[in-house]
C-alpha cells in the first residue's frame, strides 16, 4: 500500500479503538491512514497469558458495524478467540492500517497548523489526529524490587504466559488486581504453591439473583452513566477494577477460598530486607473491603429489583469462609522455596511521544469526550473517557462514533475554524 505524506486524519494506535475510529471515518468517506506500532490485537496476542479470557459477556463486544458473531453470547472469549475477533473486525472493513511503523513524534509548529508526525516509516502530517493508543503503556514496577538479588525470576504480569514458564518453586505474586486475582487462581489450580500480596482492589459479584451481575448492571443504565454523572467523577478513572473472571463459564473469585485451600495471603509488602520481607497489617481490611464492595453491588440490585418487583431468586447472605487468625507480618523467601515473582502492579502512560500542551501534571491528555484543546487532536479508547466501557469492547463504539461525527463536521471545511471546545473548560 503507497503511503502519500499528508491525511485529513492520522489515527495512531491500531487496537480496537484505532479500528473502529478507522470504520468510523471510512462510512463518512472520510480520507485516513493507521500507524500501529505492532501488529493488530498485539496486547491481546502478546501481554496476555495463555488462559486469559474476558471478564465480561461476549454480547458486550460490539466494536462499530461489528457485533460478537458467536453463538455464546453468555460465555468468555479466551485470548486467542479475542484475537481472531479483532482480526477478522479488521478484515470486514479494509482499514488503511500500516502495521510495525511507529510515531516518533507527534508536535503542531504553529498554532492552528497541520500536524506533523515523525514516524519509523517516515515523515507526515495530518489536519486532525486521534490518539488512540490506551493508557497502559509502561508497565509499573516499584523500585522495592531492585531488593530482590538478580537471580531472582521477576516479571510484570503482562509477560506472563502459563505456570510451565516459570521454575518449579512457590511463587509470590503481588497486587490484586483483575491480572494478579486471574493469575494467582492460574498457578493455584496447577499446583503451584503461591503466595499473594493483597491489595485494595474491590472484588465483583459473578452472579446475584439468577443473572451475571454483567446483566444486571447493564439493566440498571451503570454502563451509560458518562464520567460527568459518576459520584466519583475525579477519582475513577485511576480506580482499580474489580476483580472477578470469565473462567470456566465465569465465577467469581474469593482470595478466602485460595487461602482456605493453601493459598498463602499477606497484607501490601513493606519492605526487603535481606532474604526477609515485611508486610503491612491490612490483609484483614483488605479482604474486608473487597467483600464490602461485593456487598454493595448486592444491596444496590436488590433494590433494583424490589422497585421494578421483578421476580427473582432469594439468595443467602454472604458468610466469609475462612479468617486470617493472625496478620503475617514477615516471611522468608528462601525458606518458602520461593523462585518467581510476578508483579501486577499496573502500568503507567507514556505521552512522550507527544509534544503539545495537552497534559495535566500528571501526564494526563485534558479533554472532554476525548476532544482536547488543541483543535484536531483527540484521544479515544481511555479508561472512562466517557463512559465505563470507553476502553473496553462494550463502549469504544459509541466514543469513536461521537469523534467521527464532530470530526466529519468540519473535515470538508477549514478545520481549525469548526467548534472545538475551549482550554478553560477542560477538566483533568
Amino acid at each position: 500500500m503507497t503511503m502519500t505524506t499528508h491525511y485529513p486524519v492520522a489515527i495512531i494506535g491500531g487496537g480496537q479503538a484505532g479500528l473502529s475510529m478507522s470504520r468510523c471515518l471510512k462510512e463518512r468517506a472520510i480520507d485516513h491512514i493507521i500507524f500501529e506500532k505492532y501488529k493488530i490485537a498485539h496486547s491481546w496476542r502478546s501481554k496476555r497469558w495463555d488462559s486469559f479470557c474476558l471478564v465480561t459477556p461476549n454480547w458486550q463486544c460490539d466494536l462499530p458495524g461489528y457485533p460478537y458473531p458467536g453463538e455464546d453470547k453468555e460465555g468468555f472469549m479466551q485470548r486467542d478467540e479475542i484475537v481472531e475477533y479483532v482480526e477478522n473486525y479488521a478484515a470486514s472493513f479494509d482499514p488503511p492500517i500500516h502495521e510495525g511503523v511507529e510515531v516518533l513524534h507527534l508536535r503542531q509548529p504553529d498554532r492552528g497548523s497541520v500536524f506533523e508526525l515523525t514516524t519509523s516509516a517516515g515523515d507526515f502530517s495530518a489536519d486532525r489526529v486521534v490518539v488512540a493508543t490506551g493508557g497502559y503503556h509502561r508497565p509499573k514496577i516499584p523500585t522495592i524490587a531492585e531488593r530482590f538479588p538478580r537471580d531472582m525470576v521477576q516479571i510484570h504480569s503482562s509477560e506472563y504466559k502459563n505456570p510451565e514458564s516459570l521454575p518449579d518453586k512457590a511463587v509470590l505474586i503481588i497486587g490484586t488486581g483483575q491480572s494478579g486475582c486471574q493469575i494467582a487462581e492460574d498457578l493455584h489450580l496447577a499446583g503451584k504453591p503461591v503466595h499473594l500480596c493483597v491489595g485494595s482492589a474491590p472484588r465483583s459479584p459473578r452472579r446475584y439473583r439468577g443473572k451475571d451481575v454483567v446483566d444486571w448492571l447493564n439493566r440498571l443504565g451503570y454502563y451509560d452513566l458518562s464520567i460527568d454523572r459518576h459520584p466519583d467523577k475525579h477519582k475513577v478513572r485511576t480506580k482499580t477494577n474489580h476483580y472477578v473472571t470469565g473462567r470456566g463459564g465465569g465465577r467469581e473469585i474469593d482470595l478466602r477460598h485460595f487461602a482456605k485451600q493453601g493459598m498463602q495471603l499477606y497484607g501490601h509488602l513493606a519492605t526487603i530486607e535481606g532474604d526477609r520481607l515485611t508486610f503491612k497489617p491490612d490483609l484483614k481490611q483488605n479482604l474486608d473491603a473487597a467483600d464490602s464492595v461485593a456487598e454493595s453491588i448486592k444491596r444496590t440490585i436488590d433494590n433494583f429489583i424490589a422497585q421494578n418487583q421483578i421476580d427473582a431468586p432469594i439468595e443467602p447472605p454472604y458468610q466469609p469462609v475462612w479468617e486470617p487468625e493472625t496478620e503475617p507480618l514477615e516471611m522468608n523467601y528462601i525458606a518458602e522455596n520461593i523462585g518467581a515473582v510476578i508483579w501486577c502492579t499496573g502500568y503507567n502512560s507514556d505521552y512522550s511521544w507527544i509534544d503539545l500542551l495537552v497534559f495535566d501534571g500528571k501526564g494526563y491528555p485534558g479533554h472532554d469526550r476525548g476532544v482536547t484543546s488543541v483543535r484536531g487532536l483527540y484521544f479515544l479508547g481511555l479508561p472512562w473517557l466517557y463512559t465505563w466501557g470507553s476502553g473496553r469492547f462494550s463502549g469504544v463504539a459509541q466514543d469513536a462514533i461521537y469523534l467521527a461525527d464532530r470530526i466529519a463536521s468540519g473535515v470538508s471545511a477549514n478545520p481549525y475554524d469548526a467548534d472545538e471546545i475551549d482550554a478553560a473548560a477542560l477538566g483533568s
